[in-house]
């Protein structure tokens, strides 16, 4: 009877010098084989807020030398990816910026962390393992932290952090245990931190506080904070006063509007008439300043509430929404006025009452003609000779294409010098053009042969003839060639451009924004005269067999 030989638990080696590994750590939910072996290449990421939460440079120091001390002995760190942003940044808006290169940080940057994830993912990577402080330093929030771990973990790369305990004997539930609650917890700090700041916000604004720029028509008059502690280090606040004339012209946009019932265009243009009586706003810093009022610039200053003498917050989504501005119900009031108002209360609401009437009868009118009136067929495909873009409009049931430089240059005549003060193109007119273009040069069967001739030369091959076409069923087609079952791509579409001609002008609206997408249509206006050039492009792999499929 043979005895088995069982080897020495006690022993690192096996026979022949091979080493020995416990159970879990060969097993398949253990870390990659390559860790286990005696030098791994290990890549150090890196993260840091900006200056104004901490020291960018001490901090990111202070990481690294943490990082390499949990590295075992034959671990070695071969490259460094570091940011210095807010890590609540989405992943897609990470390592944008160049804020790391704004401060004096004696380490050699590889990159960010989307630079990272970028060469884990190529060929002829310098690392095996990633670490970091702590899975914080990844992204503040759990999903990006989960999401990036799961990159890696795909590309056999394991993450590491230097306030979770690197094991190497297989075991990993402990591990991912305290790691997945380190990431609970600093998202909850996070968000405890945000919304403990942002209750801060709406206690100072009900306090009647102001919060940033003071509004055109106000300026800041500023206290010593409350807190002595914040007061010792400089810290101020502020209330809002009227400033002067410009307080006068906040008032009298707010009166020409309501009582002579005057546009903001309008408005705009006779405030400027005399900028020393009416000073326009500067914006911050002045880079963008033109000397002059827009016609939006009016329209932002009657709909902004501060006017009331309420102090208001949280109108525009500075940090969600791109700055939008958000619905009313969400803005942050005082409870009473808190400072000297320049546009009466009742005036703001009423105004803003028309606003919001105008905005419903228009959208529950149930006019086809209104609707149809929002919808321009040649919207972005008509071009003046200055090279500015036309805008739709539509008036007493005509629809037209406008270029008026004006409106948008306020104070800067010098952009449209020499140019008509509007150019007007009909709709109607420019569509009956676009039509005989399609027809005369694209559609139809007289001209199959023409047209895949010359895609045939441009393509050097052998032109075909129509003999060449597919023999068509006695019903080839539905009874609209723009159906709905042929939108999918733009391929379908131009496959069907010969049987367009008899239908082309009673085609939905929005098929042919598709088909003039696809050939790119242009219109392009002369500097005087009615003549105008039309031209199409049709995209590179436009087929030669003009011809539907047998079935449809």
């Amino acid at each position: 009877m043979t005895k088995w030989e069982v080897p020495d638990l006690n022993d690192s080696t096996l026979a022949g010098g091979a080493i020995r590994f416990s159970d879990l750590a060969v097993s398949p939910f253990a870390l990659p084989a390559f860790s286990l072996g005696r030098d791994v290449r290990v890549a150090w990421i890196g993260r840091t807020s900006t200056e104004e939460s901490q020291d960018p440079r001490l901090s990111l120091i202070r990481q690294l030398q943490r990082c390499r001390s949990a590295l075992p002995a034959a671990w070695t760190i071969t490259c460094h990816f570091f940011d210095v942003e807010s890590g609540r940044l989405p992943l897609k808006e990470r390592s944008q910026g160049s804020s790391a290169e704004r401060f004096d940080i004696p380490i050699a940057r590889d990159g960010g962390i989307t630079d990272l994830l970028g060469e884990a993912s190529g060929k002829g990577r310098r690392f095996d393992a990633v670490i970091s402080e702590s899975t914080s330093r990844i992204s503040h929030r759990m999903f990006e932290s989960l999401s990036i771990e799961r990159m890696l973990e795909d590309l056999g790369i394991p993450l590491f952090a230097w306030n979770e305990s690197i094991r190497l004997d297989g075991g990993r539930s402990q591990q991912i245990l305290q790691r997945r609650i380190n990431q609970s917890v600093a998202e909850y700090e996070v968000y405890n931190a945000l919304e403990t700041s942002w209750g801060g916000l709406c206690a100072h604004v009900r306090e009647g506080w102001n919060i940033g720029k003071p509004p055109y028509g106000y300026t800041a008059k500023r206290y010593r904070n409350p807190n002595p502690v914040k007061a010792d280090k400089g810290a101020m606040k502020s209330r809002l006063i009227p400033d002067d004339q410009r307080a006068e012209t906040v008032t009298q946009i707010a009166h020409l509007r309501y009582f002579e019932e005057m546009g903001y265009g309008v408005i705009a243009d006779l405030l400027n008439a005399d900028l020393q009586q009416h000073p326009p706003p500067q914006p911050p810093g002045g880079v963008r300043a033109r000397g002059a009022r827009g016609k939006s610039t009016v329209c932002e200053i009657r709909r902004n509430p501060k006017y009331t003498g309420y102090q208001v917050f949280n109108r525009r989504a500075s940090r969600s929404g791109s700055g939008k501005v958000n619905d009313a119900s969400l803005w942050v009031w005082s409870p009473s006025p808190v400072h000297e108002p320049l546009i009466p209360k009742w005036m703001f609401d009423e105004l803003t009452a028309r606003r919001l009437a105008r905005r419903s009868s228009s959208s529950t009118s149930g006019s086809s003609i209104a609707e149809e009136a929002r919808c321009y067929v040649l919207r972005g495909r008509v071009f003046c000779f200055c090279g500015r873009r036309l805008h739709g409009n539509h008036r007493k049931g005509i629809t037209y294409y406008v270029c008026w430089p004006k409106a948008n240059n306020r104070g800067r005549p010098d952009s449209y010098a020499g140019h008509p003060k509007a150019g007007y193109a009909n709709e109607s007119k420019l569509f009956k053009a676009v039509t005989r273009l399609y027809s005369d040069h694209l559609l139809g069967p007289p001209h199959l042969d023409r047209l895949t001739g010359d895609l045939a030369v441009a393509a050097n091959a052998d032109p075909w003839t129509p003999n060449d076409l597919t023999p068509l069923p006695e019903n080839p087609i539905p009874s609209h060639p723009l159906s709905a079952s042929r939108q999918d791509s733009h391929s379908d579409l131009l496959a069907y451009l010969p049987f367009l001609i008899a239908n082309l002008e009673s085609a939905p609206k929005p098929l042919l924004l598709k088909l003039f997408q696809a050939t790119k249509l242009a219109i392009r206006l002369p500097a005087s005269g009615d003549s105008y050039s039309l031209s199409l492009s049709l995209p590179a792999n436009y087929r030669t067999d003009i011809a539907p499929p047998r079935s449809v």
